[in-house]
């Protein structure tokens, strides 16, 4: 939630990149690529050593200790293990689908990177329709899970796919909605423009926002409490139950990828991207993802899981109404051009307006049926 005002800092750009850096078209397509995988290849380990860690410490347990310093190449030692186990198919699934699961799935965390700026203007591509993309390419992995439950011809991991394509086809609905709030602000739909405008981060101006894409989010991505898609104790694993080898290694790298993919457009839709005192840009940008994630980790280790009914239902009557709430005060803002000496008290209000608002809907959300038994 901002005003009129705030719209002009992201005409003021700083010092950008250049388009074509470090030296024509595909030099830069290539470098960026390998940037890419690289880096989120990087993360995931990363990310996979911070989650056992830091649940560890919050169950009182020691987590990996004893593969490298500190149990460092612990997620090494899990990626060789998973690659060398047997590649088993089930007799009666479709091996063609069953195969190309995986790589449909994984596709799309790659590729959600390719708008994400890791400085002014270090991108693979800033398209003026950043954050439609990133909206448009995030569903796509969903096809990939489906294919893996129609492929294995279990009937429990087809209905943990099905889970997921109804999850997804729900959460995503506050999700766009609450992204519409920062779009308001910055007057941009590329993520680049979005982050320079952000002379105070967005979540100050938008905290409902940041709660509602934080929660609709971990949804899509099968994070706890949120992960009814691969419940052990109701579909044994889930969409991946009849994988190995390989092709479980890379749904496991999907899970992770995502979560660093989520982490890495709140970052740079609310946190400010890579904006920063001191620190190289890129370096900040990094700091900020592994903030989200630690957020994820946090939720998971304190949470208990939801049932089925209920992930349905905080989707359509608490988040989709707040989230229509959250557009609706933020227009309203934006179109009363507060004046931008006014930003510190806007900060306040709103951070008051989604605490109000956050308690009287919870309470309405359970007289509606969110905490009961639905058939």
């Amino acid at each position: 939630m901002a005003t009129a005002g705030l719209n002009i800092y992201h005409l003021a750009r700083l010092q950008a990149v250049s388009p074509d850096w470090p030296g024509g078209f595909w030099w830069h397509w290539l470098f960026f690529t390998v940037v890419i995988i690289g880096f989120v290849l990087t993360m995931v380990m990363g990310v996979i050593y911070i989650e056992r860690r830091g649940m560890g410490r919050m169950q009182s347990r020691l987590g990996p200790n004893r593969t490298g310093p500190f149990g460092l190449l612990q997620p090494v030692a899990d990626a060789v293990k998973v690659l060398l186990k047997e590649n088993i198919v089930p007799a009666a699934a479709d091996k063609l689908v069953h195969w190309l699961a995986p790589v449909i799935a994984f596709a799309p965390a790659l590729m959600l990177f390719a708008v994400i700026p890791f400085e002014n203007g270090a991108l693979l591509a800033d398209l003026n329709i950043g954050i439609l993309y990133v909206i448009a390419i995030s569903s796509v992995s969903t096809v990939g899970i489906f294919m893996a439950g129609w492929g294995s011809s279990n009937k429990y991991s087809l209905l943990g796919a099905m889970r997921n394509v109804a999850a997804i086809v729900s959460y995503e609905i506050p999700m766009v909605l609450a992204i519409v709030g920062v779009v308001l602000i910055a007057g941009s739909l590329s993520l680049n423009d979005i982050v320079v405008a952000q002379n105070v981060p967005f979540i100050l101006l938008q905290p409902l926002g940041f709660l509602l894409f934080f929660a609709a989010g971990c949804a899509e991505i099968n994070r706890s409490p949120f992960d009814l898609m691969e419940a052990d104790s109701e579909l044994v694993a889930g969409f991946h139950t009849e994988y190995s080898g390989m092709k479980f290694a890379m749904f496991y790298l999907v899970e992770y990828a995502e979560a660093v993919a989520i982490s890495a457009i709140i970052a740079t839709l609310f946190l400010g991207g890579w904006k920063g005192p001191i620190l190289p840009p890129w370096l900040w940008f990094v700091v900020k993802i592994i903030l989200v994630f630690f957020a994820m980790v946090w939720t998971r280790t304190t949470l208990p899981r939801i049932r089925i009914d209920q992930l349905m239902a905080f989707a359509w009557k608490f988040l989709f109404p707040m989230s229509l709430l959250n557009m609706f005060i933020t227009a309203l803002q934006v179109l009363a051009g507060w004046p931008t000496e006014l930003v510190w008290v806007m900060i306040i209000v709103n951070i008051a307006v989604m605490a109000i608002l956050v308690l009287v809907w919870s309470r309405f959300f359970f007289r509606l049926g969110g905490g009961r038994v639905e058939i």
